[in-house]
């Protein structure tokens, strides 16, 4: 059973303990659900409304709401951070043993070190490198030629192209497709000419990638994606695609080809690109914003119409498409002024 007490707790956060350092928590729940034993956490001010009727024993607070909890507290000036940081120690994910399983198919020709796992019908191709403490779930298929770090947790259905280089520490959820094809093509008398995609995927450390999120190979030269970066469920990253380090991208984001994504940029659910522009660092697009050319200044952008009740939307609309005779109208009516 998980047991931590308080100081435990506090020395892996970086918290400072008020009230009794040696009672003991056996979990994480939200400040409404927790029960006695538990561990919770006020972030959002939001939810200061159940500081007061919460039955965790302990609470991670800020300093600013210190006095407002008679109970246990683990004081930090970033809470949610302190959150996050608890969170490996109640984690019950199991963990594969050390080895590889006597379903799985792996090449004569594969170094794997030996503290790694590798799941049941996990396919490993031929030259592939795995590192230590890396964990290969069932059903995985890696590529012939593709190298992946050490402490890297690569999750059950996972693909894996021929020749693609995969850093330390880097997590790929279930579903999830690295290197196949980028979606290249030329006209022909009417008809589609394959271009086969050349090049590969270079991703770096401390990568988190969603399941059923898809990161297309280069064409020509790779597609990388840069230490730290993190992508959410089903996102999209087209062939050549360059992001930076740090970057975030929520569900539904997408990336069209040899887009270079700046460090530190923020994709919204269902936020976009063009292919072949340049985005600086620091850019935060919001929620279904499409980005059509090059931003050379950081900060927050959006694109599209308001939300508003459907009757009123649809009234917008039909205004949208009359701007341009209204703005000639307006001009000619400045001329005769």
């Amino acid at each position: 059973m998980i047991n931590y007490t308080l100081a435990e707790v506090a020395d892996r956060i970086g918290a400072n303990v008020r009230g009794d350092a040696a009672c003991t928590v056996t979990g994480l729940n939200t400040l409404r659900e927790a029960r006695a034993g538990e561990l919770s956490f006020l972030a959002n001010p939001a939810y200061r409304q159940y500081l007061d009727s919460t039955s965790a024993t302990a609470v991670i607070l800020h300093p600013s709401f210190a006095d407002d909890y008679a109970g246990n507290a683990l004081i930090t000036d970033n809470p949610y951070l302190g959150y996050a940081l608890a969170t490996p120690l109640f984690d019950c994910a199991p963990i594969l043993p050390a080895g590889i399983h006597t379903s799985s198919v792996v090449a004569v020709s594969a170094k794997i070190d030996d503290t790694a796992s590798i799941g049941p019908l996990v396919v490993v191709g031929e030259r592939v490198v795995i590192g230590a403490g890396s964990c290969i779930g069932a059903g995985a298929v890696i590529g012939d030629d593709s190298t992946i770090g050490a402490d890297c947790h690569i999750a059950a259905n996972v693909s894996i192209s021929h020749g693609i280089v995969i850093g330390d520490g880097v997590t790929i959820h279930s579903g999830a497709v690295i290197g196949a094809d980028g979606f290249g093509f030329a006209q022909h008398e009417g008809r589609w000419v394959k271009i086969h995609q050349l090049g590969s995927v270079v991703i770096g450390n401390h990568v988190e990638i969603g399941a059923c999120t898809t990161v297309d190979r280069g064409a020509l030269g790779n597609t990388v994606i840069e230490d730290g970066v993190i992508l959410d469920n089903h996102v999209q990253i087209a062939h050549n695609v360059q992001i930076g380090e740090n970057t975030a991208m929520a569900s539904y984001a997408g990336v069209a080809g040899s887009t270079v994504v700046g460090k530190n940029c923020i994709f919204a659910a269902r936020a976009g690109s063009v292919g072949h522009v340049t985005l600086c660092d620091g850019v935060h697009l919001t929620a279904a914003a499409v980005l059509t050319k090059s931003l050379k200044e950081p900060g927050s952008y959006s694109s599209g119409t308001m939300f508003s009740k459907t009757k009123d939307w649809k009234k917008s609309a039909v205004r949208f498409n009359q701007l341009d005779e209204l703005v000639s109208r307006i001009r000619k009516l400045e001329k005769k002024l």
